[in-house]
């Protein structure tokens, strides 16, 4: 029986949904197994049992099996990775290897011909293999073996002698640090003598490994090459992105290269697309702070908000207020710089500035989509501003981004950017101002004394009555750090009608802020030191982040 007649015959697939599968295997040059996979109607488990007992082979489900870390010696991990098999247990004669496609009989040489053992082979869904793949040989070879090994080969073919190279493992096992220890970005730093590979936790970049100068050429190629970039083009900055699956995982890096002294210089922001958009509950809002946003987002129409430094979590925060918007009931659109998360019921635009896409020229033809809701990445410049303030005023849910310090000095930023001050009460409804701070990690976290003193100089007008702080101290948990983990922290302006008369009249930041207080906004230092006495963060940590 094929693959498509048993899928209908056990009810995974109707005949209509097998005939378009067929037409896209057609169209794509693709197996028929993976377009079934790729379109969401059946899982590769289901594909992959039915491939294993067509061919009389069994099927694994790595959760149940033992693998024999000995056995990953036998088959280098640039054959493993290439032919998408994973060496399970081995014997003096015989090696057993997990296999995404079964009916691989050049892999199965391969293999026998690197290990020089006869090979018996079992069906395994292809992406649990690579997850359990690339844990396995990353846990067995370290990063500096493989440097090894990559300057062992450099020597070789300049020998005139010819191997499969290890690059592609050093880069592969680059990024698996990287996605395995949290990190939100990767540096790839060319120097005169070394590259440089550092990782930014939490906020906080951590020195990783330094490569020898000689291949350094080599791996900045092979991470653009990767990336989709032009490898001959070293002269200007260039953006590339690599998508992959780590088992269930869906992992996207940004990829940016800049061209310096001494080399390329390329960074790599890492995203989980795999769960989507946080909800606005997760996000660590206190309750007051949640119901005073909430209560603006409830507003039908107006502009909305969030503001912070680079890396504060804006777009975070814009993504899990769009999920408190009915898309059913209303039309949402966003202009996005690069769109992060895929959302369902949302048309999303990507920005190109390269092509003249720019936001003011997208949200000039958004307006004409008959939207009810946008989210602009950021304001930038005075007529995104002027757009976005016209499109509050006819009706419309603006939400978008601006670099401000805190809550109300978007106010005197948006009236710099040519905003008359009679337009600005009506057309903007909140702002949420943002950082992030670290979280202490719960293993090693240490109580810290004399607490009312550290607190008397914030002067918190509202502590609980038996109060305590914690300080960072580190362990393996943590990896010395002290902190595990990033929270944010907020503070919530709510606009209203006894702002237009300070905004007529040009009121300064202090009076804005005094009325702000008045009107019931807690600050963003209040909201980190009650976190602190939570004991999720550390006073050392908000000080680090507020200054």
């Amino acid at each position: 029986m094929r693959l498509g007649d048993y899928l209908v015959e056990e009810g995974y697939i109707s005949p209509s949904q097998l005939k378009f599968s067929l037409q896209e295997s057609k169209r794509r040059a693709r197996l028929l197994g993976e377009v079934v996979v790729e379109l969401g109607y059946v899982s590769e488990s289901i594909v992959a049992g039915f491939l294993a007992s067509h061919a009389e082979a069994g099927f694994i489900d790595f959760s149940q099996v033992d693998i024999d870390v000995s056995a990953l010696d036998a088959v280098p991990y640039a054959m493993a990775l290439k032919f998408k098999l994973l060496p399970l247990n081995i014997t003096d004669k015989e090696i057993t290897i997990a296999m995404a496609d079964i009916y691989n009989v050049v892999a199965i040489d391969a293999v026998e011909k690197a290990c020089g053992l006869a090979v018996h082979a079992v069906a395994a869904a292809e992406t649990e293999l690579l997850e359990v793949l690339m844990l396995y040989y990353a846990q067995e070879a370290t990063i500096e073996d493989t440097i090894k090994e990559v300057m062992r080969q450099v020597d070789l073919e300049d020998n005139g002698e010819q191997s499969d190279s290890p690059l592609a493992a050093l880069v592969n096992q680059i990024l698996m640090l990287g996605i395995r220890s949290q990190a939100t970005d990767i540096h790839i730093e060319p120097e005169e003598n070394a590259l440089r590979i550092r990782m930014r936790r939490d906020g906080v970049m951590h020195e990783e490994v330094i490569i020898p100068s000689r291949i350094k050429a080599a791996i900045i190629a092979r991470v653009k090459i990767m990336a989709d970039m032009d490898i001959t083009e070293k002269r200007i900055p260039q953006d590339g992105r690599i998508r992959f699956m780590l088992g269930r995982k869906k992992v996207d890096l940004r990829v940016s290269s800049l061209p310096t002294q001494h080399g390329e210089s390329i960074v790599m922001r890492i995203l989980d697309t795999s769960h989507g958009p946080a909800s606005l509950d997760d996000l660590g809002f206190s309750p007051k702070a949640l119901a005073r946003f909430k209560k603006a987002l409830a507003t039908p129409y107006g502009i909305i908000l969030v503001t912070g430094p680079t890396g504060s979590g804006k777009t975070t925060t814009l993504y899990a207020s769009l999920g408190e918007i009915d898309t059913e009931q209303r039309s949402v659109f966003t202009l996005e710089d690069p769109v992060e998360y895929a959302m369902s019921g949302v048309r999303q635009t990507q920005i190109r500035e390269d092509i003249g896409m720019s936001f003011a020229k997208g949200l000039r033809a958004l307006l004409r989509q008959d939207p009810d809701v946008i989210l602009l990445g950021e304001i930038r410049d005075n007529e995104t501003a002027a757009l976005a303030v016209r499109a509050a005023l006819t009706g419309h849910t603006v939400f978008s981004t601006l670099h401000t310090n805190d809550a109300v000095s978007a106010i005197p930023r948006l009236l710099d950017m040519d905003i008359e001050p009679y337009l600005l009460p009506s057309a903007l409804v909140a702002v949420v101002a943002q950082r992030l701070v670290r979280k202490l990690c719960p293993s090693c976290k240490k109580e810290v004394p004399n607490v009312e003193e550290i607190l008397a100089q914030f002067g918190l007008a509202e502590t609980p009555e038996d109060v305590h702080l914690w300080k960072a101290v580190g362990c393996d948990a943590c990896k010395q750090s002290g902190y595990i983990g990033r929270q944010a922290i907020y503070e919530v302006l709510l606009m209203d009608d006894a702002f237009h008369e300070p905004i007529m009249h040009g009121a300064g930041r202090k009076d804005m802020l005094k009325l702000a207080k008045a009107k019931g906004m807690k600050l963003m230092l209040e909201d980190a030191l009650l976190k602190a006495i939570q004991g999720i963060t550390s006073i050392e940590e908000i000080m680090r982040v507020m200054k």
